[in-house]
């Protein structure tokens, strides 16, 4: 019995369309797992790059060797460090052509610099839309195995003098296996998701502070003042 009833033999003795809802589960399943170890690896690595470039960004060394050293490492540099660098790269741009306007030159440098973190926050947010398309999609499927299997099972016993327990039990397990394995898929894409959406909003967070306060150096450097704000108008 204990045979009989093994996954094995279960997965073998189910229906043609429960074995290809299973064998499609089993894929997304390892396709979720693989991006679940690829996104873990790549917010460890961003993370650890930001914190290397944060500490020399504020150990004192100059913007301008900071850029240097940021235009040599740009492909394996972090977020910030490109970020930075596109700040400075524009800012630059705009001083080679003697625009002097410092509220020009902090505009501009800001507007690179916002453009950069949503490309760096795009590239870090791929695949997590798949995690949430598996965890949210895959019990389903799961289901419909397990309904398609028990439909399929309940035909066969129509042509029966006599059920029992024996002739039912493989039957309704092998369409159970469908929901198990859609489960198995689901629950580490919701958990890994959830990890990833919390690991995002901390760099998005890092990397919008890091974006005011480097402005804030740069409208320091060019002497741009904050506009007074406009006087009250006495009602009448």
């Amino acid at each position: 019995m204990n045979q009989d009833l093994s996954i094995i033999h279960l997965v073998i003795g189910a229906s043609p369309i429960v074995q290809l809802i299973l064998l499609l589960l089993l894929t997304v399943s390892v396709a979720s797992w693989a991006a679940i170890f690829r996104k873990a690896r790549s917010f460890k690595e961003k993370s650890n790059l930001n914190d290397d470039f944060e500490r020399l960004f504020w150990s004192g060394t100059s913007l301008n060797d900071l850029y240097v050293a940021a235009v040599r490492n740009a492909k394996d540099g972090g977020p910030m460090e490109r970020i930075f660098a596109s700040g400075m790269r524009e800012y630059q741009k705009l001083r080679e052509r003697r625009i002097d306007d410092p509220s020009a030159l902090l505009d501009a440098a800001r507007r690179a610099m916002l453009a950069s973190q949503q490309r760096e926050l795009d590239s870090a947010e791929s695949n997590l839309s798949f995690l949430a398309s598996v965890g949210s999609v895959s019990p389903y499927v799961g289901l419909f195995g397990t309904v398609w299997g028990i439909m399929h099972a309940f035909t066969g016993f129509g042509s029966l003098q006599q059920v029992t327990l024996g002739t039912v039990a493989p039957s309704i397990a092998e369409a159970l296996v469908a929901t198990a394995l859609g489960l198995f898929a689901a629950i580490p894409a919701v958990v890994a998701y959830n990890r990833f959406a919390r690991e995002m909003d901390r760099l998005t967070v890092k990397l919008e502070t890091f974006v005011d306060e480097f402005s804030n150096i740069l409208q320091r450097n060019l002497g741009v003042h904050a506009p007074a704000p406009a006087p009250a108008v006495a009602a009448f």
